[in-house]
């Protein structure tokens, strides 16, 4: 396997979607307030997990539930959607993982 080529990008991902399930969002991933989370399940369905520290939003993206409406996160669980085991299990580390974001600075 060889090296990658360095880039500015980090990560960049296409979308595997069919043109039904919208335009994907484009995100500015350079954003310190911003928590990203991205995954693929074994299906190579995609989802884009945000967390924007200045509101205490989190918002998720699934492809195939269609890009241009995406599902807030409350307690962890988006609404209005029902996850496979996957894509739960990724969604509740991006919760972890967001929790040090949502705690007062000094606690996580």
């Amino acid at each position: 396997m060889s090296q990658p080529t360095p880039s500015r990008a980090l990560f960049t991902v296409s979308n595997h979607h069919t043109p039904h399930c919208g335009k994907p969002p484009a995100v500015e991933g350079d954003d310190p307030t911003t928590y990203h989370g991205y995954f693929e399940n074994e299906h190579g369905e995609q989802a884009l997990f945000l967390y924007t520290r200045e509101s205490g939003e989190a918002w998720l993206w699934l492809g195939d539930a269609g890009w241009e409406k995406p599902s807030r996160v409350v307690e962890g669980r988006p609404e209005g959607l029902t996850l496979s085991p996957s894509e739960q299990t990724w969604l509740g580390a991006c919760w972890r993982a967001a929790a040090s974001w949502r705690a007062p600075t000094g606690t996580a």
